[in-house]
Parts: C-alpha cells; structure tokens; sequence
C-alpha cells in the first residue's frame, strides 16, 4: 500500500509518494495545466499514478489561513478532492498545508537549488512535506 500526497494550484499539482512501509514521503513530479479549470488530463495523469504505484490513499492540501480559517484557495481544493474521489474512488484526506512552501524553500536552500530551479521543483517538494507531515502525525496517532 502506498498513499499519495498533492499539493493543487493554480496552474500545477505537486506529487508525492510513499514509501510501501509509509514511513517517508518522496517528491515525485508535478502536474502541469495550461488553465486552472481543465482538469481533465490531470485527473487522468492521477488515476495512472494510483494504478501504477497501487494508492490506496490521498492526503491533498488544505490552504486555510494562519488564523485556521478557509482561505479562497479552500473551497477549490474541496471541489478538486470530490472530483477524484468520484474518478478514483479512493478516499482523500484533506491536509493542513499551512507553512509549507516555507518548509520547501527551507528544504531547496539545504540542496543548493537558486532561481528559476525553485519554480520547477517547489509544487512537488510541498506535495513531499505534506504527505510527510502526515504520514509522521499518523505514526504519532497510532494511526
């Protein structure tokens, strides 16, 4: 079993996977779009993810604000979280993503990655952190 964590934007959807043990989260790819609205080849590329790497789960982020209200992103990510359960049929947990893009530039300054790089790999690495952190709060959970 694995799970599958996304981190969904305007224009792109950040992948990560667990391990089999569901331990770690490892970074992927992302999802590109050329329309925030036009999901169609997105949803498909998931659905091949699932079958491909056998998912059982997805853990997809909640943007709320700091002060734990839904922030506008919230109510899209909701709609996208019923758009692949219908597809998929699987179920999606919906996540706190608060602070991890900051946690993704914090991990991209460790490896080295400057500039332009950083637009390239930051979807997928908050994707990565999302999944971890939940995976890590699931251990503690006894989940």
């Amino acid at each position: 079993m694995r799970i599958m964590g996304l981190d969904y934007g305007s224009k792109t959807v950040g992948v990560a996977l667990s391990d089999e043990l569901l331990l770690t989260a490892g970074a992927k790819e992302i999802i590109r779009r050329k329309e925030e609205n036009k999901l169609r080849r997105t949803l498909a590329r998931i659905e091949e993810l699932i079958e491909e790497f056998k998912v059982e789960k997805i853990v997809l982020g909640l943007p709320v604000n700091m002060d734990q209200t839904p922030s506008v992103r919230s109510e899209l990510c909701l709609e996208f979280k019923d758009k692949i359960e219908r597809r998929c049929g699987i179920p999606v947990i919906m996540w706190d993503e608060r602070l991890t893009t900051v946690e993704a530039d914090e991990i991209m300054d460790e490896a080295g990655i400057k500039g332009r790089e950083r637009k390239e790999y930051v979807d997928m690495i908050a994707a990565q952190v999302i999944l971890q952190d939940y995976l890590d709060n699931s251990k503690t959970n006894g989940e």
